[in-house]
């Protein structure tokens, strides 16, 4: 198996491909995957398993999504050897990040990168802790035009080199409100695309995200949500659906969230006053609370989806 590219993000390997009766030998593209390790002096805060390649976006995105950090002036260095290895290796999948004296790890102990679905008992705890972190709603002002929203996914597979090669990737682009594209990035994992989106805006200075959209390629779950709200994204859209949790903590801090779009079309289940009028049915509900309003009828949302 061969390696391509100094981030060791896509391999080529010999396949076996059947084709209208036909079996031959082909080389194909693989997605990387490797498991990254972050540690803080000696101690070791989590291990992931990513696509190698911006590995200080992913682990100061997780730091920050995560509240163990609040600002980038936290994080006094990190040590991401594998940025521009060429070959795998232990010390390429290690980052090391030296955070400011005061810093509180003891409740990073039981964390994960990703953590697995939550019922609603949890839910409940999971919104409450958000609320205790400090996160506010984003801004309100912005507002989103509903052509320009559905363009956003043919932006972002067009620029999807890796997905473009292996088609086994998901991807996080951050757009500006008139929909132009400032930054996308791939990975194997959804939660880890996104962390280094944001890693990227706190790195740069950009944090909060006022003004801007982020889209993802795969469902738009409740830390998807969660980590969108902490970088101050007002609008967060997915291809596909959006968890019951998801929409609650959208609706509850006052997010636009926007499932399925796809073409010409898409569901919004919160804040559609980000979205331009003329985009939904005026007078006839809205989405708000535990419920969906019935803003249009049963069959025609079935249509959507």
């Amino acid at each position: 198996m061969q390696r391509m590219g100094s981030a060791r993000s896509v391999e080529i390997t010999q396949v076996v491909e059947w084709n209208e009766g036909q079996a031959q030998r082909v080389e194909d593209y693989l997605a990387g995957e490797e498991p990254l390790e972050m540690r803080a002096g000696r101690r070791r805060l989590g291990v992931t398993l990513r696509t190698p390649g911006h590995d200080c976006e992913l682990v100061a995105g997780f730091l920050f999504t995560e509240g163990i950090i609040s600002r980038r002036a936290e994080i006094l260095a990190i040590d991401a050897p594998g940025d521009t290895a060429q070959r795998g290796g232990m010390d390429n999948n290690v980052v090391r990040v030296k955070l400011k004296p005061g810093v509180r790890l003891a409740t990073t102990g039981s964390r994960k990168f990703s953590a697995g679905s939550a019922c609603g008992v949890c839910g409940k705890e999971s919104i409450a802790q958000l609320r205790r972190r400090g996160i506010r709603p984003p801004d309100s002002k912005t507002r989103f035009d509903a052509e320009m929203l559905c363009a956003l996914p043919e932006k972002l597979r067009g620029t999807q080199a890796i997905f473009g090669r292996t088609g086994g990737l998901h991807a996080a682009g951050l757009f500006r409100a008139d929909g132009e594209l400032v930054v996308l990035r791939e990975d194997i994992g959804r939660h880890n695309a996104v962390d280094k989106v944001i890693g990227w805006a706190l790195l740069q200075g950009k944090l909060p995200l006022a003004g801007h959209a982020l889209l993802v390629s795969g469902r738009g779950g409740f830390e998807i949500v969660q980590k969108a709200l902490a970088a101050g994204i007002p609008l967060l859209a997915s291809v596909s659906a959006p968890s019951s949790l998801a929409v609650r903590l959208a609706r509850e801090l006052g997010m636009t969230l926007v499932g399925f779009l796809r073409g010409r079309r898409f569901i919004c289940y919160a804040g559609e006053e980000r979205i331009t009028p003329g985009a939904f049915p005026a007078g006839k509900g809205s989405v708000t609370g535990d419920v969906v309003s019935p803003a249009i009828s049963p069959a025609e949302w079935g249509k959507l989806k």
